[in-house]
């Protein structure tokens, strides 16, 4: 009596999560692709997640896979693009500072993605107060992350002798942060445009904390 290939089977038990994995990111891929292209082309809310499905090949009930609702789907699509240009921008950011120069640089990143989404982002703005879809989530995580590392910038800021010792540099990190989010807000109310935000109205305000947190009282030239 010939024996089973035990090594065999066991392999193919393993393997066959990890094949599962595979065939659900692809999925995944394919689903923020459409919404991304889809959103692009004809507007948040005169596209249906059934247009979407039919764009990525793939059932209408697979998008709920992923999103709860059209909505939590803006946010999937979002995440991705918001983490890697929040950490393209912080990678390149000029290293010794100024640390004005650091956050205008990193804002200025995420301000351009926001232009290139178009309605897609101005709609993500205008969820994201009070938003709790699983996706609203992750992104919430994202910009708690995005807020420590900019703290991390502030002490590096204090290390250079640049912000004082006293400042707490969370609490400093979280004010540029709602600076920065007053630019999206002013943007999305059509007080001003992206790049107006981007190079007048938050570097003016940035510089206005500057003089609070260096450490001689005065912005360093």
């Amino acid at each position: 009596m010939r024996r089973p290939n035990r090594t065999k089977s066991m392999t193919s038990v393993r393997e066959v999560p990890g094949r599962r994995e595979a065939a659900k990111e692809e999925k995944r891929a394919r689903l923020v692709e459409a919404a991304w292209e889809l959103f692009s082309e004809r507007g948040v809310s005169a596209t249906t997640t059934a247009d979407i499905a039919t764009r990525a090949g793939i059932a209408k009930g697979t998008v709920f896979l992923y999103a709860t609702d059209k909505d939590d789907l803006v946010f999937l699509v979002m995440h991705d693009r918001l983490a890697a240009v929040s950490d393209e921008c912080l990678r390149t950011a000029p290293k010794r500072g100024p640390l004005l120069a650091q956050l205008q640089h990193v804002f200025g990143g995420l301000y351009a993605l926001y232009a290139r989404s178009g309605e897609l982002g101005r709609h993500l703005v205008r969820l994201l107060p009070g938003a709790t879809g699983e996706n609203a989530k992750r992104v919430n995580a994202l910009t708690f992350a995005f807020v420590h590392r900019l703290a991390a910038l502030v002490i590096e800021a204090q290390a250079r002798g640049e912000v004082r010792a006293d400042v707490d540099p969370m609490v400093a990190a979280t004010t540029c942060f709602s600076l920065y989010f007053s630019g999206l807000m002013a943007w999305l109310q059509g007080f001003a445009t992206l790049e107006e935000a981007g190079e007048r109205l938050v570097p003016q305000a940035l510089a206005l904390l500057e003089r609070g947190l260096h450490a001689d009282g005065a912005p360093r030239r």
